[in-house]
């Protein structure tokens, strides 16, 4: 991994952690033309899994916004694979779908998927940011605290 998206990982002091397996029927990835269709993805560091739980019972906000965080940067894991190591080749997120595993009456699940898209901004600028949708679930696999796919567009 070089370049300028490595740089700024590497300023922000993160690294990538390796990119998730399938836990099921399905692969990491589908590159299609200049689109690559990351699947769902979660708050893991290899097979070890960060952030269990709901927001607002288990985890707090800050929990759960460093859970999307992390999440981001398995996307980017499986996106690194998709680029043959060169993060540069990424142009940007097009669309990015966040699910935050909730207790019924919290109301900031937008704002813990902040966590996935203020990482992806900071990497790739302002005018780079994804459309985004959000939503809470009532529960996620194997009670991850949060859990998003991506469409990234490559140069």
């Amino acid at each position: 991994m070089n370049g300028m998206v490595a740089a700024r990982l590497h300023a922000s002091g993160l690294s990538l952690p390796p990119a998730p397996p399938p836990v099921a029927t399905y692969v990491g990835f589908v590159t299609v033309g200049k689109l690559v269709h990351v699947a769902g993805v979660g708050p893991t560091w290899g097979p070890e899994i960060r952030y269990r739980g709901k927001v607002g019972r288990e985890l707090s906000f800050e929990q759960g916004y460093a859970a999307a965080r992390l999440t981001a940067l398995n996307l980017l894991a499986h996106m690194e694979v998709a680029c043959g190591g060169d993060l540069d080749r990424i142009a940007c997120c097009v669309k990015l779908l966040c699910l935050v595993n909730t207790v019924p009456d919290f109301i900031d699940a937008q704002k813990v998927a902040n966590g996935a898209t203020d990482l992806l901004t900071d990497l790739f600028g302002v005018e780079n940011r994804p459309a985004r949708t959000t939503t809470a679930a009532p529960s996620l696999p194997f009670d991850i605290a949060f859990e998003a796919d991506a469409v990234f567009l490559l140069h």
